[in-house]
């Protein structure tokens, strides 16, 4: 059996020991004392990775921790800023209240300039991202307005300012691409646009486009085609959405009609003639239409045949009619013939004049602009179905809408007409671009 020394003992021992000795001793000792407090971890560590066995040519699974600590910073949008989705029937105090903000707070933000405007009109599925300061109440608020411009509302950053709160857009960079659409109309031209890949809105601004030469609920006939340059919008390289309509070509029944955008936002011939012009050809969005301009037709509520001073446009009810030109309201009444009606005065030489609306939106004396709603869509008065009659007049007579000559319209401005040039050669370089690309594709 093995004893223990007593410790007493083993300091006398240590006292008859040279003094060379017991100086070597005691520096042993604290050396050991020293190994004792040192940390464990990288000495298990070492002796884990050198009892691991590894194979080569095999993948090990190596399970990482990313969970972070409490004291570590992970950004400020992960950590600092909460979204909130706007719900049905919410308001912008019921927003405020659910992310833990004062009634305060939401007078604050709607009063810190004309662009907090844009949250009273909040739509479910929009979303709201706050941030709140270290105390936990308001500091900031973005709202996405679009995938380029977000609306930012914080405190002014001067020191004067410093508790008032300031909106400002944040605008990301764009990068412009164009793209082309070219199709033959077959059955529609909604269904030929719709085939070339382009979407709702594009195809809308398209027939607003050639609006004031294309009747495109009337006229549009087999045969027809389109050729367009558009634009499209990338950030980071991600398609965010479509630009302007840059350039269009539309051939209606054997005609051609050119339109190319300028600098000032509006569109203009190749030669630089305005696409605007006095009149529109048609009253309402494209539709179809159920009866066209004639000298005598069967009427389908009085049964008998008489004559048709006009077209109708059938659509839904409640589809908005607008004012196919500047003027004044002239008459706005309602009778058991023409049902709800308005007749609009356009200089001394134009009158137009709808019939069968729903409800009428204008009172005489008003002054109405070009594209106005006049009225909805109806079926008052001596009406086989829902429908707008249109009718135009020049001194007092009925001329066809679609056919009727029309003022020409004015030039681009001199200062312009340079720089616009430039613009439309570059346009129908790529308009004749996209035609050569087809006609090799087909």
């Amino acid at each position: 059996m093995r004893k223990t020394l007593d410790a007493s003992k083993a300091v006398n021992l240590i006292k008859k020991l040279p003094k060379q000795h017991r100086t070597g001793l005691a520096i042993a000792s604290m050396f050991l004392g020293a190994l004792i407090l040192l940390p464990s971890e990288p000495v298990e560590a070492s002796r884990h990775t050198e009892a691991m066995a590894l194979d080569a040519g095999v993948r090990y699974p190596i399970a990482i921790d990313l969970t972070p600590s409490s004291d570590v910073f992970v950004g400020e949008d992960e950590s600092s800023w909460h979204t909130y989705k706007v719900r049905s029937g919410d308001t912008l105090a019921k927003i405020f209240k659910r992310a833990g903000f004062t009634s305060r707070d939401v007078y604050n933000v709607t009063n810190a300039g004309e662009l907090t405007k844009t949250l009273v009109t909040l739509l479910p599925g929009d979303e709201l991202s706050f941030k709140a300061d270290n105390e936990g109440r308001f500091s900031e608020l973005k709202y996405a307005l679009s995938p380029t411009e977000t609306l930012l509302v914080r405190q002014d950053k001067s020191e004067s300012n410093a508790k008032k709160l300031t909106a400002e857009l944040e605008k990301r960079n764009v990068d412009i691409r164009y793209n082309f659409a070219q199709g033959e109309i077959k059955s529609s031209f909604w269904n030929a646009a719709r085939d070339a890949g382009m979407s709702s809105n594009q195809i809308m601004n398209l027939a607003g486009i050639f609006g004031w030469d294309i009747d495109f609920a009337m006229e549009i006939r087999a045969g027809d085609t389109f050729n367009v340059v558009f634009e499209e919008q990338y950030i980071d390289g991600e398609f965010v959405g479509y630009g302007d309509i840059v350039a269009a070509e539309f051939t209606n029944q054997g005609e051609q009609f050119s339109a190319i955008l300028h600098e000032d936002g509006r569109y203009y011939t190749p030669d630089g003639r305005s696409m605007r012009k006095s009149f529109l050809r048609a009253p309402v969005n494209f539709r179809y239409v159920s009866s066209n301009f004639t000298k005598a037709r069967f009427h389908p509520v009085q049964k008998r045949w008489k004559a048709h001073r006009g077209t109708d446009y059938v659509a839904k009810v409640g589809t908005p009619v607008m004012a196919a030109g500047d003027g004044k309201v002239v008459k706005s009444s309602y009778d058991k013939y023409n049902g709800h009606h308005v007749f609009i005065k356009h200089g001394e030489k134009y009158t137009t004049k709808y019939l069968h609306f729903r409800k009428r939106a204008v009172k005489v004396g008003d002054t109405v602009k070009q594209g106005q709603t006049i009225g909805y869509l109806g079926s008052t008065g001596l009406a086989s179905g829902p429908h707008v009659h249109y009718e135009f007049l020049v001194d007092g007579v009925h001329r066809n809408p679609r056919t009727v000559q029309l003022p020409k319209a004015l030039p681009i401005a001199k200062e312009e007409r340079a720089r616009f040039m430039e613009i439309a050669s570059v346009r129908q370089e790529q308009l004749d671009n996209n035609k050569r690309i087809m006609l090799a594709m087909r």
